[in-house]
Formats: C-alpha cells, structure tokens, sequence
C-alpha cells in the first residue's frame, strides 16, 4: 500500500485528527521498542517503528480505546 494511502486510512481510524494520529504512533512506536511484537508482518531491525505502527493503525489493529486504556 502507498504511504499516502496508509496515512489517510490510519487518519480515519484516529478520528480524522492530526494530533490524536500522532499520539497514537508515537506511543505504539514506543510499546516496539520497548519490546512488543508488530501485529503486522515485520521486521522491526529493518522498518521504521513508526511505519510499523502506522500501517497497525491503518489496518485497524490499534485503535484509539486501546491506546487511551493502557
């Protein structure tokens, strides 16, 4: 999938805001590199962590509940 395209799909799942987006990638990026495994198919020493955490929320795997609750 195009960058543009996982962008505005991960932007719908965040509520079509910016900032609550970058929230969400920033403390998923966090949770891999703290250890959590992707939920997508990914090698964490060769993608970036925040593109695997976008693609996460662009295929609905990290929603904004889940963020907020942890």
């Amino acid at each position: 999938m195009r960058l543009e395209k996982v962008i505005a799909t991960a932007l719908k799942n965040a509520q079509d805001d910016h900032y609550v987006l970058s929230l969400m990638v920033a403390k998923r990026a966090n949770e891999l590199s703290e250890g959590a495994e992707p939920l997508i198919k990914a090698d964490k020493n060769i993608q970036k962590l925040t593109d695997i955490a976008l693609q996460e929320i662009a295929e609905g795997l990290i929603t904004l509940d889940r963020i907020i609750e942890e």
